[in-house]
C-alpha cells in the first residue's frame, strides 16, 4: 500500500488515514463511529470537541476520501492524538483501550524508576525472537 493512504480495518469497520508531515493520522470521526456505535459519528465529535476542547488542538483537517468517492477536510489525528480522544470517549468499547494504555504508562513509568525492568523486557522480546529464529526450518 502506499504512504499516501491507508485504512485500518477493527471489528470489521474502517479507519482512514493519511500520511502526513512523517507520520500516520486518522478520521477522528470513523474512531468515534467504531467505539460508540453512533448513528451520527460527526455530531458526538462535534459535541466532544465542545465539552474538551483541548481536543481540537490535536487535530488536523486533512482531505481524505468520503463514501461518495470525493475528498472532503476531516479531523485527523496522529497516534498519540487519537489516544487521548479514545479516553475521552465514554463507552463500554473504549474500556479495553483505556485499560491498556493504563498499563502500558503504569509500565513505562516503572521502567524509569527501575532501568533493569525495561532491559529484562527487551531481552525478553528479542529472546522470543531468537527463539523463532532457531526454530525454523529452511526446505529445499
Amino acid at each position: 500500500m502506499r504512504k499516501e493512504k491507508k485504512i485500518i480495518v477493527f471489528e470489521d469497520k474502517k479507519i482512514r488515514g493519511v500520511f502526513h508531515n512523517n507520520k500516520w493520522y486518522f478520521s477522528v470521526v470513523d474512531v468515534i463511529k467504531i467505539l460508540t456505535n453512533s448513528p451520527n459519528s460527526n455530531n458526538y465529535w462535534k459535541v466532544l470537541k465542545h465539552r474538551e476542547n483541548q481536543l481540537v488542538t490535536i487535530c488536523n483537517p486533512l482531505k481524505l476520501k468520503s463514501s461518495d468517492g470525493k475528498k472532503y477536510l476531516t479531523d485527523c489525528a496522529n497516534k498519540k492524538g487519537i489516544f487521548r480522544i479514545i479516553q475521552s470517549i465514554p463507552s463500554k468499547k473504549a474500556e479495553p483501550f483505556k485499560l491498556w494504555l493504563a498499563k502500558v504508562g503504569s509500565d513505562r513509568i516503572d521502567e524509569i524508576e527501575n532501568p533493569e525492568l525495561a532491559q529484562n523486557r527487551v531481552r525478553e522480546y528479542y529472546g522470543n525472537i531468537n527463539i523463532c529464529i532457531k526454530t525454523m526450518e529452511v526446505v529445499t
